[in-house]
């Protein structure tokens, strides 16, 4: 697995205008052989991007030349832009990972630079984060292609934001049944609603915009950031169904009488659980680590590796899925058996800030809950959570919405 490298300050300053901005994009960094090859590597959050905005999906695509598939793009900098196509294909070598090249992208980077790849208007847009000084664009007097382009975005990003809370607000004048009774059965009732299909996207739900709901008299609300698997490849333990076997115990299925061997519990870098498992944070590495632990010498300490995650990973899972998000609480009440619901307010919150993800990590107000079991795994949740008086720690804006 090739991970992306860290971003530089001028790149960080780029990206959070972008959020700012609320542009959704998907990022890709030149290397030294995909540039000398004229070969990109379509990492899975690319691949997620161009699916889940219609552009290509790689997994419906034959390998070899004959099937590659070529996409309008335009390439701008800070005072033009040229028009081009994109090449998506999978090779005939090794297993058809798959690839994409812009047409003449040599002109536009260097190796080791970071582009930004933007859908808007059935084209591809690209930008030389580590080159192009976007903020200052934007302030200029002078209009070009960029600044044209971001402007464009942002005023329909508003106008999506606006959309959702009339629609919210239409939901707020009556109450609605949950579509099951559990923790999950009131944000699939709101998502219904809205029109949104449920699917496995690690993507915001509606055009961009993220929705989180919980209860306004549930005490200790967690909400979950996002779902992420750890990088196993790198881990001690190699899956999910490994740590079950190693750390896992029976429990019976409600559902089926059977007895399962399952793993559901919560970890946190402040104290280990019930299992002795909890997290470590290794800012210098850049790595989140699952640790077995035990209590020595006044203090806990590592007593075997279990698995981890690359920080610069999870750091853009949360800029992919967090740029813009509506955390909707919503009022409750029970007639006849049957959980009813109304969203009341709405916490609007954008551009988390990736360092105080680390922090909060370290001091317990981010955990994982891994729910685990076997032997289908089919159930398998390994998602990050936030408590909701951190929330404001990690998103320093946000704006209150009343909806009746």
């Amino acid at each position: 697995m090739v991970h992306m490298r860290p971003f530089n300050k001028f790149e960080e300053r780029n990206l959070t205008f972008l959020t700012q901005k609320s542009i959704e994009c998907t990022l890709v960094q030149i290397t030294a052989t995909g540039y000398k090859k004229s070969i990109l590597d379509a990492t899975e959050p690319m691949r997620q991007y161009f699916k889940d905005n219609g552009v290509h999906d790689y997994a419906c695509q034959e390998q070899g030349v004959e099937n590659k598939v070529s996409f309008p793009t335009i390439i701008l900098d800070e005072a033009s832009s040229y028009t081009t196509i994109t090449s998506l294909y999978r090779p005939v070598t090794k297993k058809g990972d798959p690839r994409l090249w812009p047409n003449n992208l040599k002109k536009h980077c260097q190796p080791d630079d970071i582009l930004m790849i933007f859908y808007h208007k059935g084209k591809l847009h690209i930008v030389n984060i580590s080159a192009t000084d976007i903020a200052k664009v934007c302030a200029s007097n002078l209009d070009t292609p960029l600044k044209d382009l971001i402007a464009e975005a942002y005023l329909l990003a508003i106008s999506i934001a606006d959309e959702l809370t009339s629609m919210l607000r239409s939901l707020a004048a009556e109450w609605h049944p949950a579509d099951v009774l559990a923790d999950t059965g009131i944000g699939r009732a709101i998502e219904r609603l809205l029109g949104i299909n449920m699917n496995s996207s690690k993507l915001p739900d509606y055009k961009g915009i993220e929705l989180k709901s919980y209860r306004d008299k549930r005490p200790n609300i967690r909400s979950t950031l996002f779902c992420q698997v750890p990088d196993w490849e790198h881990s001690y333990l190699h899956s999910a169904k490994a740590i079950v076997e190693k750390y896992g115990y029976f429990r019976l299925d409600e559902k089926t009488g059977n007895k399962v061997l399952t793993y559901q519990n919560t970890l946190c870098c402040t104290t280990p659980n019930s299992q002795n498992l909890g997290l470590t944070l290794y800012p210098t590495k850049e790595i989140l680590a699952i640790e077995e632990k035990a209590y020595k010498a006044s203090c806990f300490v590592k007593v075997a590796d279990v698995a981890l995650w690359q920080l610069p990973l999870l750091h853009a899972r949360l800029l992919e899925k967090h740029h813009e998000t509506f955390w909707i609480e919503v009022e409750t009440r029970y007639v006849g058996g049957v959980e009813l619901f109304r969203p009341t307010k709405v916490e609007y919150t954008k551009n988390p800030v990736v360092s105080q993800f680390d922090n909060l990590l370290d001091a317990g107000y981010i955990s994982v809950d891994l729910l685990l079991s076997r032997p289908s795994g089919n159930g398998d949740t390994i998602a990050f959570k936030i408590k909701k008086q951190a929330r404001s720690m990690l998103f320093p804006q946000s704006e209150q919405i009343n909806l009746l």
